[in-house]
């Protein structure tokens, strides 16, 4: 779903506490902030479109593109909402996944609970993680919550109502019902427990309350650990509740830096106000697309066009995770219907494919690009040519990078304020690089250099 900028404030989470209305919740007596799992320090999220993905738009069908994309290097499988689709006040033919008939079901057309069940067995037995997109705020308009809890939804003058005017195949949620929360917990806790995932995405996470969330990650993470993202950037969300959160305001950045609309000396005062926001666990999903930017927004080629690499560099080298959309890594140039079926034409032998396989195997393989907790520093660089060029290093211990992108479309020519020193190579093909000044780049090229 679209983002709405929502700002929820904390809930202080105590043993027998009360929410906002004076409810009691079934709280743990002693709330901590969930470690981070391990796994997703360098990992790479690819989020999947089943509908799309294949012919068929089945489980089954895309578990034969794994393998393919072992080798591309993504670590994170986020498949978009997999739970039945409501058929009342449906929007198009076959309606939006974040219509959610039945949080415990599996929705038909992409196959069987059984059939889901092997495609996480698979991916797992192949390295690959598994979260699920979770839609907590709202419900399809014949789930049959409607019916048996009327009462858990937002209601003015006795009706059930949307909880935007614009989404009228969905009915909002009301949390401050207990009942509605301990459901939603058990619903989430039921796809861990039978089908071993490993974390959600939440749909626009802002708009359900904070202390919500935090009793779900607690309920989650007795099972095992999960990995959380948030379709949301507001920093409280990840004070307890999430891991990861999007990076909206560097997307937008992105956005009108491409457009014209600014430059790249924008780009270091989102770094400093994201620095002063979020705390040093906190993962920002960086991303040129994703369901969202492609159907309703434009193609990265739309948006981006020629300098579309470099600004994907930036997604992969500055702190926070990379996401990859289904299709962004063979040059997906087209906008996918959002209520139909528009079959991804899968292009072979792109030569996105091996650029996003490069990239991967950067992250992985540099810790002073890995994220949160574990995040190597950056140290912005000053140079000549601010208005074009972004420059900055990563550094943890012995490993640093060395990174330059021209963001605009003008050959860029520039010396830093202090001379490079030392020795460097290209970070994709190993061979030793001049670091006499002035540097050149032409529009829309890009560097990364590893420090020997």
């Amino acid at each position: 779903m679209r983002k709405i900028g929502l700002l929820l404030l904390p809930v202080l989470l105590l043993a027998g506490c009360k929410n906002k209305k004076g409810q009691d919740l079934i709280l743990p007596a002693a709330f901590q902030t969930p470690a981070v799992v391990s796994w997703a320090k360098d990992a790479v999220i690819y989020e999947v479109n089943i509908r799309q993905y294949t012919k068929e738009g089945t489980f089954n069908a895309f578990a034969e593109h794994l393998p393919r994309l072992k080798e591309l290097g993504v670590d994170i499988l986020w498949l978009m909402p997999i739970q039945p689709i409501s058929q009342k006040n449906r929007k198009g033919t076959l309606g939006s996944y974040y219509a959610v008939r039945d949080y415990q079901q599996v929705n038909p057309e992409f196959g069987t609970m059984e059939d889901f069940k092997n495609l996480v067995d698979k991916a797992h037995s192949m390295g690959f993680k598994v979260i699920l997109d979770w839609v907590a705020n709202h419900t399809g308009w014949d789930n049959w919550l409607i019916v048996e809890h009327g009462e858990w939804y937002t209601q003015v003058n006795d009706s059930i109502i949307a909880p935007v005017a614009e989404w009228t195949d969905v009915a909002d949620l009301n949390y401050e019902q207990p009942g509605l929360r301990r459901y939603m917990i058990e619903s989430m806790k039921y796809w861990v427990k039978n089908a071993g995932i490993d974390g959600y995405r939440c749909d626009v996470a802002a708009m359900v309350p904070t202390d919500f969330w935090e009793q779900a990650r607690m309920a989650l993470d007795s099972i095992k650990p999960v990995f959380m993202l948030a379709e949301a950037w507001e920093p409280e969300l990840t004070e307890g509740a999430f891991d990861a959160c999007y990076a909206w305001d560097l997307l937008h950045t992105m956005n009108d830096i491409a457009a014209g609309k600014k430059t790249a000396a924008a780009l270091p005062r989102y770094f400093r106000k994201a620095d002063t926001l979020y705390a040093p666990r906190t993962i920002l999903m960086n991303f040129l697309t994703n369901h969202d930017e492609n159907s309703w927004n434009g193609t990265v080629n739309e948006r981006y066009d020629d300098l579309q690499k470099a600004f994907a560099v930036l997604t992969y080298t500055v702190p926070g995770m990379p996401l990859v959309y289904s299709g962004q890594e063979v040059g997906l140039n087209h906008r996918l219907e959002f209520f139909e079926k528009d079959e991804i034409k899968w292009v072979d032998n792109s030569p996105l494919t091996a650029f996003y396989t490069q990239l991967d195997k950067l992250k992985h393989d540099h810790p002073a690009l890995y994220a949160g907790l574990d995040a190597g520093t950056m140290n912005i660089l000053n140079h000549t040519a601010p208005e074009s060029v972004f420059a900055f290093t990563r550094t943890k211990g012995n490993d640093q990078l060395l990174v330059m992108l021209n963001l605009s479309r003008k050959t860029a020519q520039f010396k830093f304020a202090e001379p490079l020193t030392g020795s460097y190579a290209d970070a994709f093909t190993g061979e030793t690089v001049k670091t006499a000044s002035p540097f050149t780049l032409k529009a829309g090229e890009y560097r990364v250099w590893v420090k020997k």
